[in-house]
């Protein structure tokens, strides 16, 4: 991403923006905080928090005007003289105290709107008091998102965002985004008009809550509701009841994973090659037999393993019809976490995939940390070629693997690109695809090919390779050839 005010335009116009910019950052006290004194436009009714422990929860605060909006033009109606530009439009949240919070991220009212612009952050830390430097957040706009033309994209929920950041546990927080200085074109005649933010910024603000089942009103954890089905048997043939203070939906969820793992697993356990062929079966692609070239299966730590709250997402589980290539992310969500907060930046990045962005759950299918841990994503079973949100047109008969952290100028961890071969050699070997290979995608549209168009891409994608993006960093980018090369030889190819 551009630094922030990085032209000539951008320095005139910081020093313009300098006072009020300054004066809303004022040192705290432990009242509470004073509401903004721009109001926010009615289009942009206050959202109230969403439920609460252990399940999480999310503020979502209006963005409202800051620094000089009116235009300069002390010069109009004079002939021979010009009317000077506009200063970039600028909206924000002055410093105040929230509710606790690990995770911020932008949304505004319409998915289709690009954000041309920069958005910075700052927040206090819960525990040392202490106020972080200005922070850049990743303006990635739409690139991963449900596919054109799918119930999920046209469930009259989804908003443009940015990336989510993890920032750590926080009680305070200030916000600016500016326009990018100039002028964008309209649709007639090429006339040119100052470039615009999008309509209902907002500020969300995540908490990633406790990991574990949300308790019931009185205090206790539900229980599995009756007729959810029988004991399922795990790949032994051994059978399992729910494990208590199951919902529903994690029942539904661990279910999805039988016979990989027994119901109510909160890991998936690791087999060697010999042992894996197996779960070909599973995944649907036949006997084992006919899929000879599957790598040994990583430990995948599941959903239930990472505390997702089941009640957020919808019900029902959508697939696709195979899997021919994975498209490898990273989160640019900042890689100031340890291994250990890895189920609480899950379940943030969770919560703000559904509640923020209002997707169906979760995006990518996978996600791995920095230190080499395999989580489950998006519901519906690890084997299975379940449909995500990761790489818009290209979701259908694909899978998106998300490292967590942001590797456009830092290198990732071996331990990650490891896992990433890992599974890769085991999941695109269930459904016999070679590592090393191309194939081809049909392009639903919305991303740098029309829709219906034959794209030849390879098994093991970028997110750039479908999608003008930085994703997933130029620096994991360039692990992708020797990663391909690593899974093609752990498929023993």
């Amino acid at each position: 991403m551009r630094g922030f005010l990085s032209s000539a335009v951008g320095v005139a116009t910081a020093a313009a923006l300098s006072l009020p910019l300054a004066l809303s950052t004022p040192a705290l006290a432990g009242a509470a905080p004073a509401a903004p004194a721009v109001p926010e436009a009615p289009a942009s009714p206050a959202s109230p928090v969403s439920p609460v422990s252990p399940a999480g929860s999310t503020q979502s605060l209006p963005l409202v005007p800051l620094g000089p909006a009116a235009e300069r033009s002390p010069s109009a109606g004079i002939p021979g003289m010009s009317t000077a530009p506009r200063l970039p439009e600028t909206r924000g949240l002055a410093a105040r105290e929230v509710e606790k919070f690990s995770l911020v991220g932008v949304v505004w009212d319409d998915a289709a709107t690009p954000l041309h612009g920069h958005v910075q952050v700052r927040t206090r830390s819960a525990r040392t008091a202490t106020w972080s430097d200005w922070q850049d957040v990743e303006t990635h706009n739409s690139e991963h998102a449900p596919d054109p033309g799918t119930p999920e994209r046209g469930s009259g929920r989804l908003r443009g965002s940015t990336a989510p950041l993890w920032v750590g546990e926080s009680d305070a927080v200030e916000v600016r985004v500016q326009a990018e200085p100039g002028t964008a074109p309209t649709a007639s005649r090429g006339t040119h008009v100052p470039t615009r933010l999008p309509t209902g910024l907002r500020i969300e603000l995540v908490d990633p809550g406790a990991a574990g089942p949300p308790a019931a009103p009185d205090g206790k954890n539900t229980g599995a509701a009756a007729g959810s089905g029988t004991p399922a048997g795990d790949d032994k043939g051994n059978t399992s009841a729910p494990a208590p203070g199951m919902t529903m939906g994690m029942t539904e969820a661990s279910m999805a994973n039988v016979p990989l793992a027994p119901l109510g697993s909160k890991e998936i356990t690791a087999l060697n090659k010999a042992d894996a062929t197996a779960d070909a079966v599973l995944a649907g692609e036949g006997s084992v037999a006919a899929t000879p070239y599957i790598g040994p299966r990583p430990k995948i730590v599941t959903r239930l393993g990472w505390g997702a709250d089941e009640s957020l997402r919808e019900k029902a589980f959508v697939y696709t019809n195979t899997v021919k290539a994975a498209f490898v992310h990273h989160t640019a969500s900042g890689n100031n976490y340890a291994c250990a907060d890895a189920p609480a930046v899950l379940r943030s990045l969770y919560r703000y995939h559904v509640i923020s962005e209002g997707w169906r759950d979760i995006g990518y299918n996978f996600a791995i940390d920095k230190c080499g841990t395999v989580y489950e994503g998006r519901a519906g079973g690890v084997a299975k070629p379940v449909l995500g949100a990761h790489t818009m047109g290209f979701n259908t008969d694909s899978m998106g693997i998300a490292v967590i952290g942001t590797f456009t100028t830092t290198g990732p961890p071996a331990a990650a690109v490891k896992s990433v071969a890992a599974l890769t050699a085991w999941k695109l070997g269930l459904f016999n695809r070679d590592p090393r290979a191309t194939t081809t995608l049909t392009s639903g549209g919305g991303n740098l090919y029309a829709k219906g168009k034959a794209v030849k891409m390879n098994v093991i994608s970028g997110h750039r390779d479908g999608f003008a993006t930085e994703c997933p960093g130029k620096l994991l980018y360039n692990q992708l050839p020797p990663t391909r090369t690593t899974s093609a030889k752990l498929q023993g190819r």
